[in-house]
């Protein structure tokens, strides 16, 4: 029998950039009011407002699965386990993510040391997507900025459902000048809806 949808849904909304109100940030905005329209609830992190030290690679977590370093990411993990979807958005800087969204990435070892040294299975899959920002003129893309949202969805146990790329903004507003790229972001949203939902049904 199908399980019954879940009453409320949680989109959790990443921001990534070290800049507030930027471009990748007004991106996950869209994304989010399009979860919100399709009736989900919506978790905007905004990642530079967090106290995240850099993971020391102290092997800490390991014995427990558990982070040693006490600081906002424990509020993370809550809400990171908390999510029905996940959702991401990021400039891209130097050819991958910025500093302060990577420190975030670094952070989720535990999750690695849960899975692949104690051997935890995920218990539900869910889904995620990636919204990504640059100016242009670097000729290495988007690529690296998205191959380590793969290996961190991956380890979380998400689906990596969507990525969204826009070339051209670069100062703060310029991403008003893409209004197709904008709406794409809220179809995202409210497609990462639709998966967790037609996922119930299953």
């Amino acid at each position: 029998m199908p399980m019954s949808a879940p009453d409320t849904l949680t989109i959790l909304g990443i921001a990534g950039s070290p800049r507030r109100h930027g471009n990748s940030e007004r991106l996950l905005d869209e994304c989010l009011a399009g979860a919100r329209a399709a009736g989900a609830e919506v978790d905007k992190l905004v990642v530079v407002e967090c106290d995240i030290a850099p993971c020391t690679g102290c092997g800490g977590c390991a014995p427990s699965g558990v982070c040693v370093i006490s600081d906002d990411m424990a509020d993370v993990y809550e809400r990171l386990d908390g999510a029905d979807a996940v959702v991401v958005a990021s400039p891209v800087y130097f050819a991958t993510v910025p500093a302060v969204l990577k420190a975030l990435y670094d952070r989720l070892q535990p999750y690695w040391a849960r899975r692949y040294v104690h051997g935890e299975q995920v218990s539900l899959r869910r889904p995620g997507a990636l919204l990504l920002v640059r100016g242009g003129g670097d000729p290495f893309g988007f690529e690296a900025a998205a191959a380590p949202t793969r290996s961190v969805f991956a380890v979380l146990g998400i689906d990596y459902a969507e990525e969204l790329h826009v070339e051209g903004p670069d100062a703060p507003e310029d991403i008003e000048r893409f209004p197709a790229e904008l709406a794409n972001a809220a179809r995202i949203g409210r497609s990462l809806v639709e998966s967790v939902r037609r996922e119930s049904q299953r």
